[in-house]
């Protein structure tokens, strides 16, 4: 039996979840998310929690079992509490700045990147300390951007400089050694 499949899913005062087959609508206090689940698995809501239950004990549905609650889960808490991802950005001459609703990077090159903030998708910059954090009440998303924004100029372990996550570390390399003494 899968772990996290088994596993209820919780649903905090304010959450609303409305079941059509494998047709999810999550409504909360930051949004609304609606999802199309794999129709195999069957999902059942009892008073205030929702169970993701498998039709067979089959590899496929073994799989598909602990994927659907996540998923799930991954609504019920983007709805109520949202998500965030924090970006440092490092280097000499590198910069971050809001236009608008869109993100204007300095990064290195002869032009600057505007990024536009994709639907529901929030950016909260700090100039000074070069920090971008990206929010939204969908997971998927918040990650997608992030990972975006990150590809434009990634860390590089010589000199640490780049766009990193807050919680990532790079492992530094050691330049070439000197020639000839």
């Amino acid at each position: 039996m899968s772990r996290i499949g088994k596993l209820p899913v919780e649903l905090p005062s304010g959450v609303e979840c409305t079941i059509q087959g494998s047709h999810v609508k999550v409504k909360g206090p930051k949004g609304e998310l609606v999802r199309d689940l794999h129709p195999e698995m069957l999902i059942e809501k009892e008073e205030n929690q929702v169970l993701v239950k498998r039709p067979s004990d089959n590899r496929t549905h073994r799989a598909l079992h602990g994927l659907t609650r996540a998923l799930l889960n991954n609504m019920v808490v983007g709805v109520s509490q949202g998500y965030e991802k924090q970006l440092n950005i490092v280097g000499v001459g590198y910069k971050v700045e809001l236009k608008g609703k869109a993100l204007v990077l300095n990064l290195g090159y002869s032009h600057p990147i505007e990024y536009p903030s994709p639907d529901g998708i929030e950016f909260e910059v700090d100039s000074k300390a070069n920090t971008i954090k990206v929010k939204g009440i969908d997971k998927e998303k918040v990650g997608q951007t992030s990972a975006e924004i990150r590809k434009m100029r990634p860390p590089e372990p010589y000199k640490g400089k780049g766009v990193m996550y807050a919680d990532e570390r790079i492992r530094r390399k050691a330049g070439k050694a000197a020639a000839g003494k």
